[in-house]
């Protein structure tokens, strides 16, 4: 059994996580009516590409975090109090999907060795 030629991607698709926050953010325990996506947009976008940039705990990156949110809010009327959750949630997805795709690696892996080891057995 062999990997296949394309292995899951463990870089980050920005349009792929802005889609899935533009369907879900009014679905979110943080939404506050009367927001619309255009206002969470840089918030996801700092959570997501800070995994990216930054990866390991989220609390150790926050600093960074805040300055990029300074630097691209734009015209987002969100607060600090309303922008943190959207920070957090975009980096916890990104954080678990690249978790699932290193298990799926690791799956595959062990399939192939134990493949080559029943073949070695023959």
């Amino acid at each position: 059994m062999a990997l296949p030629d394309t292995a899951p991607s463990l870089a980050l698709d920005a349009r792929r996580q802005d889609s899935h926050w533009s369907r879900a953010f009014r679905g979110e325990p943080y939404f506050r009516a009367g927001r619309e996506y255009e206002d969470y947009a840089p918030a996801y976008c700092v959570g997501y590409v800070g995994y990216a940039q930054y990866g390991g705990r989220f609390e150790d990156a926050l600093r960074s975090l805040w300055a990029n949110w300074e630097r691209i809010r734009g015209a987002s009327r969100l607060t600090t109090e309303e922008a943190l959750p959207a920070f957090r949630a975009a980096w916890d997805r990104v954080e678990a999907q690249e978790a699932l795709a290193g298990r799926m690696l690791a799956a595959q892996a062990q399939a192939v060795h134990a493949a080559a080891a029943q073949g070695a057995g023959t």
